[in-house]
């Protein structure tokens, strides 16, 4: 599987805009802003990822659940449920 990004990379300084608010609550409670940046990127970067897949790849899947339908799923007739 290929890694979602390099972690080894050099940090890069950048400028955000952020809710002042957030940015309060956020210090006072002593998050770590960037690794909080950092794995809500992780996160958001896998679901958008998945959905990419999902969209590039939807007439295959689309192809294979209308085999199971008519057909079945290999192995079906040794299953005990």
């Amino acid at each position: 599987m290929t890694a979602l990004y390099n972690s080894k990379a050099k940090k890069k300084a950048t400028n955000l805009s952020v809710n002042s608010d957030l940015l309060k609550r956020a210090k006072e409670l002593k998050i770590n802003i960037s690794n909080a940046l950092e794995t809500a990127l992780i996160e958001i970067i896998k679901k958008q990822e998945i959905i990419n897949w999902q969209k590039e790849n939807k007439t295959s899947i689309d192809s294979y659940n209308n085999r199971v339908l008519d057909g079945g799923s290999f192995g079906d007739e040794m299953r005990n449920f």
